[in-house]
């Protein structure tokens, strides 16, 4: 039997008072400037934090000094990492936390504010060893040409009385191919690919600039069918008045001519993975594992693999040399004429 989902926590009066203590306003900004972090990563901090409160009722405030961390104990903290685990949490998101906690406390100790970190010694959770989910080559190629077909099919319901009035089936088929195009031909996260811009697309070399984690850039591959996509894409776009095909700004727009966001690409994809007949558990982001998993297979060395996409720790890449050992091994127990 699944485990229930942990129940939502109220935290609006600990972000409320939390907003108010010095040192987390030192915090943000360190995030915000030397780590030059996002603002949804910075989002996460704050929050793991204010849920860290909410746990230690014993924890209060005391007027414009903030809270008294450094009154915060070992125990405290070995209290709030079992409180998350009783309550059901998945170890990805506990540890997650207690990343999001230790790296707080870091920073306090750093800037003298404590004298000593109490989640210093705090180990994380043993997660469960689980490979990412790929397709084939065949269902990928299926995949990817299934936008346009999707809708040419579905022309009809946009032109009738209630459909979208904005919507344009050519340019919502090429425009949307084009996207899956470039995540599978350059290993690119669903927000890489939202936040390419024109300028950063060499036809002639067929790269990308990529802007990554942590505002890394990189250099991505263009195949020639993406490539391909991208133009007539490019060229609808403008057909549009959407803009120029080689304006500089947001490479993909919806019909305002505003840049996409990592949503408005997942709302579409799930119809075009019904459409394709694929499981339903497949994502944007399984066509980077894909692109990954069929590099590796086609000989591709790890290390390059690894700058492709953007992984800092050669260790995450190589989950995927676990994958194709579990292939590989399957196929040796079908094949092999001595078993």
């Amino acid at each position: 039997m699944a485990n229930p989902r942990p129940a939502a926590v109220d935290l609006s009066r600990e972000r409320s008072l939390l907003s108010r203590d010095p040192s987390m306003e030192a915090f943000l900004t360190y995030l915000r400037g030397e780590r030059q972090a996002s603002p949804r990563t910075i989002q996460g901090y704050f929050q793991d934090v204010a849920h860290f409160l909410h746990s230690t009722p014993d924890l209060s405030p005391g007027g414009e000094a903030g809270y008294p961390w450094g009154e915060v104990t070992p125990g405290m903290a070995r209290h709030f990492v079992a409180g998350l685990s009783g309550a059901g949490e998945k170890a990805t998101s506990v540890n997650r936390k207690l990343s999001s906690l230790r790296a707080f406390f870091h920073f306090l100790l750093g800037e003298g504010w404590i004298s000593a970190d109490p989640f210093h010694l705090l180990r994380g959770l043993k997660r469960p060893s689980l490979l990412p989910v790929t397709l084939t080559v065949e269902q990928v190629k299926l995949l990817l040409e299934t936008p346009e077909r999707y809708w040419l099919q579905h022309a009809a319901d946009e032109a009738a009385p209630g459909g979208n009035p904005h919507g344009d089936p050519q340019f919502l088929g090429l425009r949307d191919r084009a996207i899956l195009e470039v995540i599978y031909s350059g290993g690119l996260r669903i927000s890489e690919a939202v936040g390419l811009n024109r300028e950063e697309v060499d036809f002639p070399q067929s790269l990308l600039l990529v802007h990554g984690k942590g505002k890394k850039e990189r250099l991505c591959m263009m195949g020639t069918l993406a490539a391909q996509a991208l133009k007539r894409y490019l060229e609808r776009r403008q057909q549009l008045g959407l803009g120029e095909r080689d304006a500089p700004g947001p490479l993909f727009v919806n019909y305002r001519g505003e840049r996409l966001t990592p949503r408005s690409v997942q709302r579409p994809f799930e119809k075009y993975v019904a459409a394709a007949g694929l499981p339903a558990e497949v994502t944007p982001h399984k066509l980077r594992h894909s692109f990954a998993t069929h590099l590796l297979a086609a000989g591709a060395d790890l290390r390059t693999v690894q700058e492709l996409l953007g992984h800092a720790n050669l260790a995450t890449t190589q989950i995927y040399t676990h994958l194709e050992i579990s292939r590989l091994i399957e196929v040796y127990d079908r094949a092999h004429p001595k078993l």
